[in-house]
């Protein structure tokens, strides 16, 4: 009979969408081809105010879990469940408690330190040995958080893409995707824009909470388009035909857009504070890893636009780089983690 596993998610009050919902579907995926029974559990988990938040971390404490012979939480604040054989493949922390506190809060109240404080412990605790046989982490980035905060240690284990119908095709203009948030630095690039005379376009895909204050920056530059929220077929079709892909977020955890443009063959500039990013791309190689600089930024552009051929050699290696991430791997770790496979 095959061990059941239960994969612990969370779910968004809104419903919407994204990065994470094509992890949870690819890790359960991967889990099942393994040879395990393994069901996606997702739940609601509201972030909207810290009562809520609160009710949420309750929420996951009291999920009944004793019909599985293991448990793999997730996110925040997936690992407050309580089972026997739980381990965390930990997407991350709640991060407005962690590293983007100072950047959301740069006045804090003590209400809000208290706050703060409350989420580390009950974080620390839900995580440590044996609450947590051991903690897999996405990147680096959350290795080094959960060391710092929380004085936790864990092993980094890179999921791969769900999708892989991703193509090569010309290298004509600049393409950004994601999520239209102040976190990903949308400005960032549109303000390099600024600093590129080449007659080349920007195409921004996605949709978001700061899209109006984004689309309010770039309205004078007729090169910006907004291509709004975009099909699977249309973001594999305008990633084939980039030149350069630029994803330079703040401290990003991981970030699939790097794989997905890697896969499809096109050079990923990002930022030394980007995070996991930072650590994938090889600067010169594969890519360009700048400061989080808008001049700097828009000479690397003009560079691949005068040079369209190392932007392909750069694609392709790139495309190389990471043909050792797979779902395979992950099940793996995690399957041996729990003890139902040998290392």
């Amino acid at each position: 009979m095959k061990p059941k596993v239960a994969v612990i998610a969370v779910r968004s009050p809104s419903g919407e969408t994204g990065g994470a919902e094509r992890f949870y579907e690819g890790l359960v995926g991967a889990l099942n081809s393994a040879g395990v029974q393994a069901d996606l559990l997702s739940i609601v988990s509201d972030e909207s105010n810290f009562e809520a938040i609160k009710e949420s971390y309750l929420r996951f404490y009291d999920l009944d879990l004793s019909g599985y012979d293991g448990v793999i939480s997730t996110k925040a604040p997936t690992y407050l469940v309580r089972h026997p054989n739980h381990v965390c493949y930990l997407v991350h922390t709640m991060r407005v408690f962690y590293d983007m506190f100072e950047y959301e809060y740069p006045y804090p109240t003590i209400e809000l330190y208290k706050q703060q404080e409350l989420i580390h412990q009950l974080d620390t605790a839900a995580l440590q040995y044996p609450r947590t046989r051991k903690i897999f982490v996405i990147g680096n980035e959350v290795k080094k958080r959960l060391l710092k905060y929380n004085g936790l240690d864990s092993e980094v284990l890179y999921m791969s893409l769900t999708f892989d119908g991703f193509k090569s095709g010309s290298y004509e203009y600049i393409f950004m995707p994601g999520r239209l948030h102040r976190w990903k630095r949308v400005d960032l690039i549109i303000k390099a824009m600024g600093f590129v005379k080449r007659p080349i376009t920007l195409k921004i895909s996605g949709t978001g909470e700061d899209e109006g204050t984004f689309r309010e920056l770039a309205k004078h530059d007729e090169r910006i388009v907004f291509c709004g929220r975009v099909t699977d077929q249309d973001l594999v079709n305008l990633y084939a035909n980039a030149l350069v892909v630029p994803f330079i977020p703040i401290r990003e955890d991981f970030g699939l857009v790097t794989l997905e443009a890697f896969r499809s063959c096109k050079p990923v500039i990002t930022c030394t504070d980007s995070g996991e990013p930072a650590y994938i791309v090889h600067d010169g190689e594969t890519g360009f890893v700048c400061p989080p600089d808008p001049e700097i930024i828009g000479s690397k552009l003009e560079y691949l636009y005068d040079h369209p051929e190392i932007a392909e050699d750069m694609g392709i290696r790139g495309s190389k780089s990471i043909r050792h991430i797979t779902w395979e791997n992950v099940s793996h770790k995690l399957l041996s983690a729990l003890g139902f496979s040998k290392e």
